[in-house]
């Protein structure tokens, strides 16, 4: 007697690497954004295929050195994270009339430009669990152009998940998410997939990534300490450095500014 194979049903996402509208103050965007959001409740034809939501607004160190998290971007202003009830969704939401007329007016006042110009289509795996966070840190990746689209698929979606956690930067990171772009990116976000790592705290987040081992003594013998916080493109675990194009690929340094349910 043979036992039928149990098979996961995939999460299905949409997330959004947004900008500003540059006329919109930093301290503001936040504020602007839940007031966009709130928006939605009015969209009757998307409200339930729409499962949760987390808007996560880049963490500003406002010049200070210990504020930092090295290596993460300052050209965007936050990360939105929606769940699916299915891959339709994500076709369906751009031509729901509703929405047309009650959210994409709206678009321009809070972001750069049309949502839809800033937003990828993914398929979620998730390689460690834990009740939500309040801080993540994101990758959005580029693959190295040396390797096949197929390999990093491969690697990214099937490869084992202990080769995807091991470093010291992240035994840290209460969750770790990998998120797989399944539709064609809007041009300017072609990204192959999206990491996140979520953290107790921001602190939590910044301990994890800080690193002693790149201090360099100054010619007095005396530490530099500005040396001391490594980028923390450096401290990722080894498939990165062989499989993504760390330089072209965006890190982002948020909190949780807007959650639903």
């Amino acid at each position: 007697m043979t036992s039928a194979a149990t098979t996961t049903q995939p999460r299905w996402k949409m997330i959004y690497l947004a900008k500003r509208n540059p006329a919109l103050a930093a301290d503001d965007f936040a504020q602007a954004w839940r007031e966009h959001a709130a928006l939605g409740k009015q969209c009757t034809n998307v409200r339930d295929k729409v499962l949760g939501v987390q808007q996560c607004t880049r963490l500003r160190s406002d010049g200070a050195e210990d504020a930092k998290l090295h290596g993460a971007s300052t050209d965007y202003d936050g990360v939105n994270l929606l769940q699916l009830r299915d891959l339709d969704v994500a076709t369906d939401i751009w031509n729901d009339p509703e929405t047309l007329a009650i959210m994409r007016p709206d678009e321009p006042r809070v972001f750069s430009t049309y949502v839809r110009d800033f937003t990828l289509v993914c398929s979620e795996q998730v390689l460690r669990d834990a009740p939500a966070c309040p801080v993540a840190v994101f990758g959005f990746l580029r693959r190295n152009p040396s390797v096949s689209k197929n390999a990093f698929d491969a690697a990214w979606n099937d490869g084992p998940k202990e080769a995807w956690l091991s470093a010291a930067a992240l035994d840290k990171a209460r969750r770790v998410v990998h998120n797989h772009v399944v539709q064609t990116p809007p041009e300017g976000y072609e990204f192959d997939g999206i990491a996140e790592w979520w953290f107790d705290s921001a602190d939590a987040a910044r301990a994890a990534f800080a690193d002693s081992r790149s201090a360099a003594p100054t010619t007095a013998g005396a530490v530099d300490m500005r040396s001391k916080v490594r980028d923390l493109r450096c401290q990722l675990p080894a498939p990165y450095s062989v499989l993504v194009d760390l330089k072209q690929s965006v890190f982002m340094f948020t909190q949780v500014t807007h959650q639903r349910p």
